[in-house]
């Protein structure tokens, strides 16, 4: 073995060039050296660019070679034919590069202790897996990929190595986008995104795999799909024939589904391939056969990015009020709650039924037109309630034991002193941390949560899992968002945005919009002051609340509203 001091393998020399010209609007990404050319865009995405790296160079050492190997893994045309150049003949046939994409922020070649064998040491910013789906990893997240190198011809070449790629974080920028494909509600009421991570020339064939292989960990338990359970995709391509999608799948499969599945099939492929310009509608085939979809007026399309009423609920004069239009009103055949110091009301978006905690916030109420005030909970801490569709109202705060628990109440048409429906959930990825804020997204099939332990705050989203009546069973495991700041509160904005900020009464707060199809947060204009947040529909319904009074997101900068009513919250 030919001995070489470990180098960094640095990313993309002319990293600024590219990205210079792709916000110049161009496809052609110019590059020289080693990393090689590049090409237009294939048809289907000609914004996406195309890149053509050096093939390997003679003489070049063991550790040039695995360098070089993992850059060229940003050259996927040709089924990654220059970086299987790299590898010998038997590994380049065996070799899989869509397993999987590690994202690193840094990357260097170490020899190992055993002759010819390296590790391709990386600080790991993503991992995305074979359907798209990313997961986050802390700055210093090392993983070690073990490469071995053989003579061939008197020349380097790769004999073994793990599938998949690695990819420096500035690239994947470049050559990947976040997609959304989507789910239903269990009631195929409503769409429910599902964010992937897609090399974006290849969008449309992996779109489809990802669907039919189902949804996010996630999100898994909480979302249904039209598509059964064992149904493929005939062929290893998805063509777009004169702006249709043709979809061939497994005709066994197909033909059994009712014309019911197969028009929701076919509407779940059309809103997922809403993000691709040359797909205008959706052909469904068996075994290349058209199938015909018929739509006979039962199947109704899902709602997509629910919206919320334009009112908010909102406390002023120590009672629960209206606030809309910048007027405040009172809340329609409520009977008075001054008693109680109400604070951080919400309101469910399908019935007249409010809640609201004390204001030592330890006591969760709910509330019903002509009824008393009722209380639901009380505990050391509350979060702020939030309500679901089907009117289930939820808080997170310590049980007896001290664990932290997620409770739900469904006051909703329950007669004066009869006992209310109630469910604690206590998910073991909560352990031992404080939930900060616990909100349920417009559809009612996801929750944001804000957790912090050990001075570490957490955003993340969560998937509902219900019972067959409704009644919530189980949250699943996690997706974390990430964020600049340490919130301690948060709000939904549209079905794939979230505000969240750490309000603070003597000095300048900045909320940030976090995304599901961002790696990145959004800075919003500073305001002094800023003690909560509330969100209607779009990032310019974003209203924030100071000392001052109540603000509205304009461009830039905050709108001054009304003042006097606090703790403002829209339907949800």
């Amino acid at each position: 073995m030919t001995g070489h001091a470990p180098r960094r393998a640095r990313p993309l020399t002319l990293l600024l060039v590219l990205l210079m010209v792709l916000l110049a609007g161009c496809a052609r990404i110019p590059t020289s050296g080693p990393v090689g050319k590049s090409s237009e865009g294939s048809a289907g995405n000609l914004s996406a660019p195309v890149f053509l790296p050096a093939a390997p160079q003679a003489g070049a050492s063991p550790e040039t070679i695995i360098d070089y190997f993992y850059r060229a893994g940003s050259g996927y045309e040709d089924d990654y034919a220059v970086a299987r150049q790299y590898l010998t003949q038997a590994s380049s046939v065996s070799w899989k590069p869509d397993q999987r994409a590690l994202v690193y922020r840094e990357a260097r070649v170490v020899a190992a202790e055993v002759e010819n064998v390296y590790n391709y040491e990386l600080d790991v910013a993503y991992t995305v897996d074979a359907d798209g789906i990313a997961t986050q990893s802390p700055e210093g997240t090392v993983e070690k990929i073990s490469v071995t190198v053989t003579q061939v011809d008197g020349e380097w070449r790769i004999s073994a190595l793990p599938d998949g790629t690695a990819i420096a974080e500035e690239t994947f920028k470049v050559i990947y986008g976040a997609y959304p494909i989507y789910f239903y509600d269990p009631s195929f009421t409503y769409a429910v995104p599902d964010v992937r991570w897609f090399i974006k020339n290849k969008t449309v064939k992996a779109m489809t795999s990802a669907l039919l292989a189902g949804p996010a960990p996630y999100l898994r338990g909480a979302v249904v799909s039209a598509f059964p359970s064992g149904i493929k995709l005939a062929r290893e391509s998805v063509p777009v024939v004169s702006g249709a999608a043709q979809v061939d799948l497994t005709a066994k499969e197909l033909t059994e589904t009712s014309p019911e599945d197969r028009l929701r099939m076919q509407m779940q492929l059309t809103l997922t391939f809403r993000s691709q310009p040359d797909v205008v509608n959706v052909e469904l085939r068996a075994n290349q056969d058209l199938v015909r979809v018929e739509d006979n007026g039962s199947v109704l399309p899902p709602v997509l990015d629910k919206s919320v009423p334009p009112r908010q609920i909102a406390v002023s004069g120590n009672e629960l009020v209206r606030y809309e239009n910048n007027r405040v009103s009172p809340l329609p055949d409520m009977q008075p709650v001054s008693s109680l110091k109400p604070r951080f009301p919400a309101e469910s978006q399908v019935s007249q039924t409010a809640a609201f905690l004390n204001n030592s916030r330890t006591t969760l109420y709910s509330i019903n037109p002509g009824q008393p005030a009722r209380a639901l909970t009380t505990r050391s801490t509350l979060t702020r309630p939030s309500f679901s569709l089907d009117d289930w109202v939820w808080s997170a705060g310590p049980g007896a034991q001290g664990r932290t628990e997620v409770v739900a109440f469904r006051p909703t048409d329950v007669p004066e002193g009869a006992n209310i429906p109630s469910v604690t959930l206590a998910p073991a990825w909560l352990a031992g941390k404080t939930v900060k804020e616990f909100r349920i997204s417009r559809e009612g099939v996801r929750a944001l949560v804000i957790s912090e332990q050990n001075g570490k705050t957490r955003v993340q989203v969560t998937g509902i899992i219900r019972a067959g009546d409704g009644t919530p069973r189980e949250l699943t495991p996690p997706v974390t968002l990430v964020t600049d700041s340490e919130p301690d509160q948060g709000v939904w904005v549209s079905d794939t945005t979230v505000a969240v900020m750490k309000g603070a009464a003597a000095s300048n707060v900045t909320p940030e919009l976090l995304s599901l199809t961002s790696g990145q947060p959004q800075q919003l204009a500073p305001w002094p002051g800023l003690a909560s947040l509330s969100a209607g529909n779009g990032a310019e319904e974003i209203y924030a609340q100071s000392a001052e009074g109540v603000f509205q997101r304009l461009g830039n900068g905050w709108s001054p509203q009304i003042k006097g009513p606090i703790d403002l919250s829209f339907p949800g």
